[in-house]
């Protein structure tokens, strides 16, 4: 049984007070053992140590007493040794003292006797070195001296004696070696010694491994990294890569369009190599790039501030300085071209050097009209310049050298067709996109004397009333010229046809100016029916040109004229005696008036009627023929009846004449009439004019005949299965017919000649009608009242029928429309 109970409280107690007991009571043991040994391990033999038997032990109660309440061993009272209780770790136990022990007190009774037990914890290298980090961190300047010494940390290691550090090793440097100092109590003392100069820009960082080795056996040891930091020193300027640099950049980027970023380098740190920025100007190269670009002090990016323009300068040539700050200063230069892509960012310019305007119209092909330059600020195929105008203008630009050309023209030139030419030259350029432009100028055409004046028709008609006062306004001639100025200024004058009498002149003059034609004198219409009065225009051009027009003036018809009675014909004042049967029927044919009127149309239509009588008359009058016949029976010896007849013409106001017959009823009066009447005979001229009527009027039948075959050929040939006469001659722009109405002298045997005709559109014709006051037909053929508005259209006919009727008839014309 151990002997290692715990004891009584008394026990210190009586442990103190055996303490002091004589010496033959106490005695001292001494052992010792490694720390590292496993419980259980026999420190010592106590019973032969203290010479007991060790069967005698337990009857003594041997007892075993750690000091400080501490176990770390026991008795084995069967075998009587000392046991290790626990591992023993010296370190814990002793620190870094250089002795352990520890101290133990044995107690056995029967005698009673105490033992003093001291065991040496003798120390086991179980502990490797160890530096208080594990990275040490050092600098040093990059300019420090060889021989500049960096102390280092101790490592530390809890065993003692030769198991403590031993040494101190260096991983292997170019630059740095180890020394190893001792101090006064023994501890080594590790120092870094520098032996080669340092350059922080090619090694900036050491990175080194210190190594501690204790004594023990196998000999364990501890590392620790140390990291130097040289330390820079402002010995590197700035760098440029490249020195000398080019960028492309195109004209009119954006502004603050990033030109490049500069590429410096300072080897040194810090301040040192912090650079800056800045524009360098010279008075050899001024700074006018520092208007166009802008440099970042602290990035070196150059970007755009200010637009850019090929035009006013293609490179610029950029001075930079790159300067640290490190004290002193060091700087570097850096030299930018910037060199400008040109794009097409300026449209032509046209220049119009001389212009001659106005140009004269007949001008010949090839005259210079103008001198045009053109120019483009841009460079290479974006500064290439072609001109253009419109094709369809009579000019054409010819090249005369570089950038100029000549407007020339290529054609004929009529300023009556266009007065003016609105030129838009084009320049277009051959850059991508295109850029054009446009100038537009008018060019004055000057007039010629090439265009005579115009009336607007060969021939005109006027009317104007007989008997009109002198400077009455007949008619107004109008002529245009096309020339203008003075080119275009017209005069008006009446040219002497000789067709009438006396001069054209004494009827008719002309206003010069604006062409009125007005009557000199009162016009007789029963002298002149018609007119033709030549008008000449003359413009003021030289040469002058002129042109004529015929204006066929006609006299329209006054009632001037009273009715002359032919038959009978008595003295003014007289009466016309007239016999007739005393027995005469009703209807009996007494005598006829006859009666002529100088005047026409209805001026010259007249009517006879008796005269109101307080008695009433056996008697009547045609009113149209002034046939007198019987109206009633006559009764036995009745006396003679005095008529008054009157002719009355259709006039306004109406004109009238009188003839006083006296009838006398006579027994077995037999009446010849041819004899009676005493009227102008038959002549061999009025037979022939009969005779040429009929020989017109078989004319114009064949002749119509002929047309109508040849028109309904026309449209059989055409291939018409069904048409008719209307729609063969449809659109062939004929013109109604023309009217003709003669009249004769008073003293002719053909009274009034009517011709008369429409167009196809009309419904009434009438033919030629030419009768004797012996007919017993109607004696006159009354027509329809004469339109004056369209007479212009017998003019033709009128020319064509006077030669033939004139000779014939023997009488004076008037035109007419029926």
């Amino acid at each position: 049984m151990l002997a290692g109970q715990s004891l009584p409280w008394q026990l210190p107690l009586l442990l103190a007070a055996l303490s002091c007991l004589p010496a033959p009571s106490c005695a001292q043991l001494h052992y010792s053992v490694p720390e590292d040994r496993e419980p259980g391990f026999s420190v010592g033999d106590l019973a032969k140590d203290l010479g007991v038997e060790v069967r005698s032990l337990a009857a003594r109660n041997l007892r075993l007493v750690s000091e400080g309440g501490q176990r770390h061993f026991q008795v084995d009272l069967a075998a009587g040794v000392l046991l290790l209780d626990s591992r023993l770790d010296r370190e814990a136990l002793c620190g870094q003292s250089p002795t352990c022990s520890l101290h133990l007190q044995l107690v056995m009774e029967n005698p009673l006797q105490l033992h003093r037990v001291e065991v040496d914890v003798l120390d086991v290298n179980d502990n490797a070195p160890q530096f208080p980090k594990p990275e040490v961190v050092l600098e040093i300047t990059e300019v420090a001296n060889p021989g500049t010494r960096l102390p280092l940390e101790v490592a530390e290691d809890p065993d003692m004696g030769t198991n403590s550090i031993s040494t101190y090793e260096l991983s292997p440097s170019k630059h740095f070696a180890l020394s190893i100092n001792v101090r006064g109590d023994g501890v080594k003392m590790p120092e870094i010694v520098l032996e080669k100069a340092l350059d922080r820009e090619k090694v900036p960082v050491h990175h080194l491994t210190l190594t501690a080795l204790d004594g023990g056996n196998p000999v364990k040891s501890g590392t620790a990294r140390v990291t130097i930091h040289v330390l820079d020193a402002n010995d590197n300027p700035p760098v440029c890569d490249p020195p000398i640099s080019k960028v492309l950049l195109e004209e009119n980027v954006p502004v603050g369009t990033l030109v490049t970023k500069l590429n410096v380098t300072d080897l040194d740190e810090g301040p040192n190599g912090d650079v800056e920025y800045s524009f360098k100007t010279s008075n050899n190269a001024p700074g006018k790039f520092t208007k166009l670009f802008s440099l970042d002090a602290r990035t070196g990016e150059i970007r755009t501030k200010a637009p850019l323009d090929y035009e006013e300068s293609s490179a610029y040539e950029i001075a930079v300085r790159a300067r640290d700050k490190g004290s002193p200063a060091m700087e570097g230069h850096c030299h930018l071209r910037v060199e400008l892509i040109d794009i097409n960012d300026n449209s032509p310019e046209i220049v119009l050097t001389s212009v001659s305007s106005p140009v004269q119209e007949d001008a010949a092909p090839g005259t210079v009209i103008a001198l045009i330059g053109v120019k483009d600020s841009d460079s290479g195929d974006n500064g290439q310049v072609r001109l253009q105008i419109a094709k369809e203008l009579p000019f054409k630009l010819v090249s005369s050298f570089k950038e100029h050309f000549s407007l020339v023209t290529s054609g004929p030139l009529d300023r009556e067709k266009a007065s003016g030419y609105n030129i838009t030259v084009r320049a277009v350029d051959s850059g991508s996109p295109q850029r054009a432009t446009q100038k537009t100028f008018y060019l004055r055409i000057a007039d010629v004397n090439d265009n005579a004046p115009n009336f607007s028709s060969p021939f005109d008609t006027a009317h104007v009333q007989e008997n009109s006062l002198p400077g009455t306004s007949v008619f107004s001639v109008s002529a245009s010229d096309p020339d203008e100025g003075s080119n275009a200024k017209l005069s008006y004058s009446i040219l002497d046809n000789g067709m009438q009498d006396a001069p054209i002149s004494t009827y008719f003059r002309i206003d010069q100016d604006n062409g009125t034609i007005y009557t000199v004198r009162a016009l007789d219409y029963e002298q002149d029916k018609v007119f033709q009065v030549p008008v000449e225009v003359k413009d003021a051009g030289s040469p002058a040109l002129s042109s004529t027009t015929v204006v066929h003036v006609f006299v329209l018809d006054e009632n001037d004229n009273a009715p002359s009675i032919v038959y009978p014909s008595v003295p003014k004042g007289s009466a016309f005696h007239q016999a007739i049967p005393a027995l005469a029927e009703p209807g009996y044919l007494v005598t006829k008036v006859v009666a002529v009127d100088a005047d026409s149309g209805h001026n010259a239509w007249l009517s006879y009627q008796l005269q109101e009588s307080a008695e009433a008359l056996p008697f009547q009058v045609e009113r149209r023929s002034g046939e007198i016949r019987v109206a009633q029976a006559l009764r036995e010896s009745e006396d003679s009846h005095r008529l008054v007849v009157e002719v009355r013409d259709n006039g306004t106001p109406s004109l009238s004449a009188s003839v006083v017959i006296v009838i006398s009823p006579e027994e077995n009066s037999v009446q010849d009439f041819s004899k009676s009447l005493d009227l102008p005979q038959p002549s061999s001229e009025d037979t022939n004019l009969t005779l040429y009527l009929i020989i017109s009027l078989v004319s114009i039948s064949i002749v119509s005949c002929v047309m109508f075959g040849l028109v309904a050929a026309r449209c059989l040939k055409a291939g018409s299965a069904s048409w008719t006469f209307a729609g063969c001659c449809r659109g062939t722009g004929r013109k109604p017919a023309s009217h003709f109405r003669g009249q004769m002298k008073p003293d002719g045997f053909i009274k009034y000649l009517d011709v008369g005709a429409a167009g196809l559109t009309s419904q009434a014709q009438h033919y030629t009608s030419c009768f004797s006051p012996m007919s017993e037909q109607s004696d006159f053929l009354f027509v329809k009242p004469f339109s004056h508005s369209s007479t212009a259209e017998t003019v033709a006919a009128y020319e064509q029928v006077t030669s033939t009727l004139a000779s014939p008839c023997d009488g004076r014309l008037t035109s007419g429309k029926l």
